[in-house]
């Protein structure tokens, strides 16, 4: 109860800082991209039981097609819910570059399929192409509530790993206007993609990132995964340094904090976004060790005069 009155005054002075609270459309946005984060959950779910379910039948078609729920999947799919065509005739079913495994296929669906499976896997197969359905139905309404944020929405979508999802949920999660965020790095602490500061009696006891916006900060981890494969980019070669010293987590979480401050200048004064390139790091040791070098020489007395090889016709 002392608590209570102790912030309740603390309130009445204005000595407590107000809670970011996006406007109504912003609001909607997020509510929409979240949901889309749930049925995007619920369809990896349902893929991960369908390929369990046919793996109790002895079908191993995920280890032939890389892809199960292309169009030679699904076709291959109904084939063995109907329950009417033969190893042969379902590999025959598949298009482009499947067609070379033909008799990797045949062996892979030569399985023991039974009713209890054709059942199941129609009501999965179901299940997933109506929550595909719902997605697509989502995707359509979120793009028409992106429309007034076009601009930025292109903007953000420069950064490498970023595409036209993870630039919504940044829009509608921290918004547009980045004056309601005292800094960048006031942004990074409230979306919780840098590391904590436990501090006791004078000891740095824990360095764990802290709790921020769960939703943002996720969708930020994904995008930094999606930035380590970008060939050629600056956040590409910063995120293998870390892995090798920190592990790819710690590495993933550093990235995702770099977006977010790279996101944070391009809508505060809506700026472009510049790639560093990916021998930045190296000019930036290359200088470094070679100042490190002129300062031992110095100490040691000698006048260094650094002047660089002539290069050739």
């Amino acid at each position: 109860m002392k608590d209570s009155e102790w912030i309740a005054d603390l309130v009445r002075h204005g000595l407590i800082a107000k809670s970011f609270v996006p406007p109504k459309p912003l609001r909607e946005l997020r509510e929409l991209l979240r949901y889309r984060r749930k049925l995007v959950e619920s369809q990896a779910a349902e893929r991960n039981r369908l390929l369990k379910l046919l793996e109790t039948a002895n079908i191993k078609l995920a280890s032939v097609a890389s892809d199960v729920f292309g169009v030679s999947g699904r076709a291959m799919l109904r084939a063995l819910i109907a329950g009417e065509a033969s190893p042969q005739a379902m590999a025959d079913l598949a298009k482009g570059q499947l067609r070379r495994k033909r008799a990797d296929l045949i062996l892979a669906l030569d399985g023991r399929p039974e009713e209890h499976h054709r059942f199941l896997l129609a009501m999965q197969l179901r299940r997933l192409e109506a929550i595909e359905a719902d997605i697509a139905a989502l995707d359509l309404r979120i793009g028409e509530r992106l429309e007034p944020y076009s601009a930025p929405h292109a903007l953000l979508m420069q950064i490498p790993g970023v595409d036209w999802v993870v630039a919504a949920v940044i829009i509608a999660e921290i918004g547009v206007d980045m004056s309601v965020f005292v800094s960048a790095y006031h942004l990074s602490a409230w979306a919780g993609v840098c590391p904590g500061n436990h501090e006791s009696a004078g000891r740095q006891k824990s360095g764990r990132a802290r709790k921020g916006n769960i939703h943002l900060r996720t969708i930020l981890v994904s995008a930094a995964i999606s930035a380590s494969r970008t060939k050629g980019s600056y956040l590409k070669d910063k995120f293998h340094r870390l892995k090798a010293r920190r592990g790819g987590l710690r590495a993933a979480l550093a990235i995702a904090h770099k977006i977010l401050v790279s996101a944070y200048h391009m809508l505060a004064k809506t700026l472009p976004y510049r790639d560093l390139g990916e021998a930045y790091l190296d000019q930036i040791g290359q200088t470094r060790t070679v100042a490190n070098l002129k300062r031992r020489l110095e100490r040691l007395g000698y006048r260094v005069i650094l002047e660089p090889n002539a290069q050739p016709a």
